[in-house]
């Protein structure tokens, strides 16, 4: 037996000892009960000293919880918004002895009175078995539950914060996924697969199997056997343009001795209770020097990405000043069936090139960034933005979201520290020449691409 697993069971058996002793019973069949008993057990337990009868307070705080209907665990959250925040008293009395000594001592004094009482209630709930999972968890309706909700969002900024302490680097653990994987393990990459759809175990073996195909993938010592996150690699001789020759089921695999580009096509996050706190850009890195040390004649490393945010930013975007029948031709782009038109295609395509350059340069966010969330994930890794990929997903997916758009963003290793620094600084945006040179045709009153292809096509 591991000591991760003896410690989980000895943990299991003194909450299930303690419960009986605190006489704490089962959870009400009324959750408004629920709810009450709920608040008065986060009192007790932040009110408690012993680590014993912590921990089976927080296994009963944690079993209220999972009895709550939605209206229940809104009232919880509420509860935590509005009565759980820092000690007022504590608080001004460490203002007050801040201002007439400001020293060292003090300082550490003021941060620790400052600190919301909810910080430390969580971190009490962490001790029972097994909660770092169900924290994850309550995380989820914390996320469903402030939506339009401002004032929700103390508390999820404390949980955010201890979550990214509890999930930092040095307790994520690297593991190589393949057919050998344990098949419960297996079973969540095809669930949490979130940019190419896995359809079957077959479709499964081709991505992680073949000798020119890799999967790596963060766990963390708390969420057993659940993947944080993961990344799909294919092993090419070029920079690819398209994501179907890459998952084809009759694709001839590349030997291995003449791989020469790393591509990492798919990055999928498992676990929505951890949004906000970032494994991506630590995952690229370590697998890069995996494959490094692996194959040392890899010399590229690139992503193939979707464009998730593309079509719908172009159906309404302000500053292209497109006429009506510029604007009837970007609302074709609904039916699908304009991809199976090989001359249409050929006319749109340096068009939606440049639109999506504009799309990737030029479009900010309110915060002055880029606005599309794969870009802001990529460029903020200290990737360069190297080729936009006309025609590179024609999926059903593709079509919908991006116009069969993708593109390839660049892992230079001696730049990505440069470019990093650059898009954190001033959202600098790191992109190739033959991206920068789309923009050429825009002019001083918005873009005009779609006059010349109206043009053409009435030719």
């Amino acid at each position: 037996m591991s000591n991760d697993s003896f410690f989980s069971d000895l943990l299991a058996s003194i909450s299930e000892r303690g419960r009986t002793l605190l006489r704490l019973g089962p959870a009400s069949v009324d959750p408004k009960q629920n709810a009450s008993d709920l608040i008065e057990l986060c009192t007790e337990l932040l009110s408690g000293r012993g680590e014993a009868s912590g921990t089976v307070l927080a296994r009963g705080v944690l079993d209220r919880y999972k009895s709550l209907d939605e209206a229940g665990r809104l009232t919880f959250f509420e509860n935590l918004a509005q009565n759980y925040g820092p000690d007022r008293d504590k608080l001004e009395k460490a203002i007050e002895a801040w201002r007439a000594k400001p020293t060292g001592d003090v300082s550490g004094e003021l941060h620790f009175a400052s600190e919301p009482q909810r910080q430390e209630l969580f971190r009490r709930l962490n001790r029972a078995p097994n909660a770092t999972s169900e924290l994850v968890k309550m995380r989820e309706d914390l996320l469903d539950l402030k939506n339009g909700n401002k004032d929700l969002n103390a508390v999820d900024r404390d949980v955010v914060h201890l979550l990214a302490s509890w999930f930092n680097r040095g307790f994520l653990v690297l593991r190589k996924i393949d057919w050998s994987t344990p098949a419960n393990v297996l079973e969540k990459v095809i669930k949490y697969e979130a940019v190419h759809e896995i359809h079957d175990w077959d479709d499964l073996r081709r991505r992680i199997d073949p000798v020119d195909r890799r999967c790596y993938a963060f766990f963390h010592p708390a969420l057993v056997d659940e993947p944080l996150i993961f990344v799909e690699v294919a092993l090419t001789e070029t920079i690819p343009g398209a994501i179907a020759p890459l998952l084809a089921v009759d694709r001839q695999p590349v030997p291995i001795e003449r791989a020469r580009t790393a591509v990492f096509y798919s990055i999928s996050n498992c676990q929505r209770g951890l949004g906000g706190i970032s494994f991506g850009n630590f995952l690229i890195k370590q697998v890069v020097e995996e494959l490094r040390r692996e194959l040392p004649k890899l010399d590229t490393f690139v992503t193939l990405s979707p464009v998730p945010g593309f079509m719908k930013w172009l159906k309404k975007a302000d500053d292209l000043n497109l006429s009506n029948e510029d604007q009837a031709l970007v609302d074709m782009l609904a039916d699908p069936l304009w991809v199976n038109d090989t001359a249409l295609t050929a006319q749109l395509k340096p068009v939606m090139e440049q639109l999506a350059a504009h799309y990737f340069l030029k479009a900010k966010s309110p915060r002055g960034g880029p606005i599309d969330s794969v870009a802001r994930f990529h460029l903020g890794n200290g990737a360069r933005l190297e080729r936009i990929d006309w025609l590179g997903d024609t999926s059903a997916k593709g079509l919908r979201e991006s116009a069969s758009l993708m593109v390839n963003y660049l892992y230079r290793l001696d730049d990505i520290e440069k470019n990093h620094e650059a898009y954190a600084d001033h959202y600098e945006i790191a992109a190739s020449s033959a991206v920068k040179k789309l923009l050429k045709s825009e002019s001083g009153g918005g873009l005009r691409l779609l006059d010349s292809m109206r043009l053409s096509r009435a030719e």
